[in-house]
């Protein structure tokens, strides 16, 4: 059972035009097609406890991409381009977060989820990478994927999940990314440019968090497996337990 995080937004379907939780179908699909069965869990009021509940039931987590982390979180004042917090989706994953840390859950963090990592272990974040890398390379703009490959470090968790070649087709689109790390936060990629791409949780058995969005590659899905494979030994350690 992999839970993914997702996001409230407005959404039209028929005659309707409400609030909803909303996540892209290839989440869905990245997480089904290895073995796994998706949950979604929108963002929603939450208490330690509740977010404990919610671990309990699961085998593993994603934190799904989505809208800036409020820099608020990192006690930095919002740059002209972040954008508008979203304060009930903060809450909610970083009270999940510390709940899946306590659990040991396995977890996968995609993009925005790799940030609140960082951030919620007392990290921060460059607010807008154009600023320092000078251009729109990690952030094209209208929906589409800057492709780079990524090489991960050596003896990672990461690592052992890409295999021997310890790389990946990774899909760009971000304007934000890591800055400070936070304790208990290890770096595992880097861009030529110095810009963080992966990082690992110290705490976790299985804790791998990219800036990328490996859902948007269909013929790579060596991430999900990995967290599934995580998840289903989890779960026969809770059941001889």
């Amino acid at each position: 059972m992999i839970g993914i995080t997702s996001y409230l937004e407005q959404a039209q379907t028929g005659v309707w035009d409400v609030r909803a939780s909303f996540l892209p179908q290839v989440y869905l699909d990245a997480v089904t097609e290895v073995g796994g069965i998706a949950l979604v869990l929108p963002p929603q009021p939450v208490t330690p406890n509740i977010a404990r509940a919610i671990v309990a039931r699961l085998d593993g987590l994603i934190l799904s991409g989505g809208a800036d982390v409020d820099p608020a979180r990192y006690r930095e004042v919002p740059h002209e381009r972040t954008g508008a917090p979203r304060t009930d989706r903060d809450a909610f994953e970083a009270a999940l977060l510390d709940a899946a840390i306590e659990a040991e859950l396995p977890l996968l963090g995609i993009c925005r989820g790799a940030q609140v990592v960082n951030v919620e272990l007392g990290g921060s974040l460059i607010q807008h990478l154009p600023d320092l890398v000078g251009d729109d390379r990690y952030q094209a703009g209208q929906g589409v994927f800057n492709e780079i490959d990524v090489e991960v470090d050596e003896g990672s968790r990461i690592a052992q999940v890409l295999g021997d070649e310890r790389s990946a087709r990774a899909h760009l689109y971000h304007h934000q990314a890591i800055d400070r790390v936070a304790p208990g936060v290890t770096v595992t990629s880097r861009t030529a440019d110095g810009i963080i791409q992966s990082i690992e949780l110290d705490a976790l058995p299985f804790g791998v968090a990219v800036q990328w969005h490996p859902e948007e590659n269909r013929e790579d899905r060596r991430l999900f497996q990995g967290l599934v494979d995580a998840a289903t030994t989890y779960r026969l350690g809770k059941e001889h337990s």
